[in-house]
């Protein structure tokens, strides 16, 4: 309809004041003024001198004589409202409603991937809060730009190296007794985050018993022998030594054992994993090339550095004196592998707030060095969540654990249920599939239809509620809807005509929601926020309702109108249920 408006109005002012238009700006009609779609007249004064409302006035007389989807129009200041018939949004939803996978584009042959890279986790603790909203993000965005029409790869990087490891290891050693994930029951990444904090604890101790005898506090921690030798357990690593990178693999294994269950719990998933124990010397050779070009500069010390002053920012770091990389030389290394590894038109970091700094330095260093893709890699950057005080503490008082929070979200969705009495008739394990189903709905729904890029306070409880903006709210209207297609005992296939249905203001109201379903899926891609899809589905949600509380659907007397305004709820339902699954969360077929 717009593009056709667009070429309307275009010739309107071609004929009526002998001017070229470049272009129109249509916005949706505001609820308090009679219309369907909008045109904003001021934008014309530019190149035509005139009262907007005389100008509007013209144009509106022109459309509605030479358009034959306008039936009327009013113009209030600069803005000309037009009334478009029920002809066109009876044919248009007979459109919508025959297309299968509604708004969802194939992406081409040949086109260039985009790659998304999230969780990205240290296996040396269990996955957290934190990492939830990561992963819910990382794997959102990536369904997003998916349905938007492009191949996409999910990645992530596991920081399965370092000083940290080797604390867990070297505590496993001391205190462990040989003990397994299967000899003590406990998921491996949960057994292997024991044993870091166990290492912390006797780090602390050992600081206090050097102070007691007459070091300072700096010399303690640099001095403890746990420390050291920790420190001797990584040049050992990294020097291969046989039986410490046994011990390594052994116990990374059972943190990727354990991240898998959370993973599978949480409902995502990764098409290919880096490992930085395999990338950690990647980049050195480009700093060098790099130090050649002049892009980099050598100080005294021989370590290497970058000057982006003149970009507003500072100078940095990229080789240590001793030739050891830093994580931006890995960064570096590690987004040439992979626009190597496969054919990207965009990389997709999904990371922290705090990590901006990083990021613009890392892509201004690829830009610099000459990589013309370094335009095309983006930042997803993302704010903290919070809880209220005092709320889900994980045993060590700190962390939340995102297992524990799993757990809590589906036995809240269940207190909450059985409150409401809603759940007569269910067996047990359909019961118990259904708070799962509400509890991470509940929480995926309110991390994801928050902008990425705010601060969440995450209250499990506000989550789960059947009312407002919520996951269970939406959740629970696609029940009803499927209850009532189940109750449909006639034919729903049958296409209506302009002349078998008359709109009802709700049912254009609903249409025009309908209608917006594929321009949302390309804006949240183009602008990686999930937050769009979600807002978007609860004002499509709420129109939706408004138009059940108004007019009968199965008790509708007019036999083609029940039909119609039955096909209107199936098309919610599955825009409903496609629009979740981009956000990672599964809707019930009855609640």
């Amino acid at each position: 309809m717009q593009n056709s408006l667009e070429l309307a109005v275009k010739k309107a002012f071609k004929e009526i004041y002998k001017v070229e238009i470049p272009s129109i700006e249509f916005q949706a009609t505001r609820k308090d003024f009679e219309g369907d779609i909008t045109i904003v007249v001021f934008a014309f004064l530019r190149y035509v001198k005139g009262n907007p409302v005389e100008i509007g006035t013209k144009i509106g007389e022109y459309l509605k004589e030479n358009v034959q989807e306008i039936t009327d129009f009013n113009v209030v200041k600069g803005f000309l409202n037009l009334v478009i018939s029920d002809a066109f949004f009876i044919k248009n939803f007979n459109s919508i409603f025959k297309t299968p996978n509604y708004g969802l584009v194939t992406p081409k042959k040949n086109e260039k991937a985009v790659m998304v890279e999230y969780s990205s986790p240290n296996t040396n603790k269990p996955l957290h809060l934190g990492h939830i909203r990561n992963n819910l993000l990382g794997y959102s965005v990536a369904e997003i730009i998916k349905a938007s029409g492009k191949k996409v790869y999910k990645t992530q990087i596991i920081n399965d190296r370092g000083i940290h490891i080797c604390k867990s290891m070297l505590a496993w050693q001391r205190f462990g007794n040989g003990e397994t994930p299967t000899s003590t029951g406990l998921k491996g990444d949960k057994l292997v985050g024991n044993y870091y904090v166990a290492f912390d604890k006797a780090y602390k101790e050992e600081i206090q018993q050097l102070i007691s005898q007459g070091k300072t506090e700096e010399e303690a921690k640099k001095e403890a022998p746990i420390l050291i030798e920790a420190q001797q357990m990584l040049l050992k690593w990294e020097a291969g030594d046989k039986e410490v990178v046994k011990l390594w693999k052994t116990m990374n294994q059972w943190v990727y054992e354990g991240f898998d269950q959370t993973y599978k719990e949480l409902g995502v998933d990764f098409d290919k994993n880096y490992y930085e124990s395999n990338t950690y010397l990647l980049g050195k050779d480009i700093v060098l090339e790099g130090l050649e070009k002049g892009v980099f500069y050598k100080k005294e010390d021989g370590s290497v550095w970058i000057d982006l002053t003149d970009e507003g920012l500072d100078e940095k770091i990229v080789l240590r004196a001793d030739g050891t990389a830093v994580y931006m030389t890995q960064d570096i290394g590690t987004a040439i592998e992979r626009f190597k590894d496969f054919d990207l038109s965009e990389l997709v970091y999904t990371v922290g707030n705090e990590q901006d700094y990083h990021f613009k330095v890392l892509f201004l260093i690829l830009d610099k060095l000459g990589f013309d893709w370094a335009k095309q890699l983006y930042h997803l950057s993302y704010g903290m969540v919070d809880l209220p005080s005092g709320k889900m503490k994980s045993r060590e008082g700190t962390v939340v654990d995102a297992d524990d929070l799993m757990e809590e979200m589906t036995n809240t969705a269940k207190t909450i249920s059985q409150e409401l009495g809603k759940l007569e008739g269910y067996s047990k394990e359909e019961k118990e599939s259904l708070y799962k189903t509400i509890g991470l709905g509940a929480l995926k729904y309110f991390i994801l239809k928050v902008d990425p890029k705010k601060r969440i306070l995450f209250d499990p409880e506000e989550s789960v509620d059947f009312a407002g903006n919520t996951g269970p709210f939406i959740q629970y209207t696609y029940a009803r809807i499927q209850s009532i297609l189940r109750k449909a005992t006639f034919d729903f296939s049958i296409e209506m005509s302009e002349h078998e249905v008359g709109l009802h203001v709700k049912e254009r109201e609903l249409i025009k929601q309908i209608q917006l379903f594929p321009e949302i899926i390309q804006n949240a891609a183009q602008n990686h926020s999930p937050a769009i899809i979600a807002n978007y589905t609860y004002d499509l949600v709420k129109e939706y309702n408004s138009f059940y509380q108004t007019v009968p659907i199965l008790g509708c007397e007019n036999k083609n109108e029940k039909i119609f305004r039955t096909q209107l709820s199936a098309k919610v339902a599955e825009i409903i249920k496609t629009a979740f699954k981009l956000l990672g969360i599964n809707v019930p077929e009855r609640m």
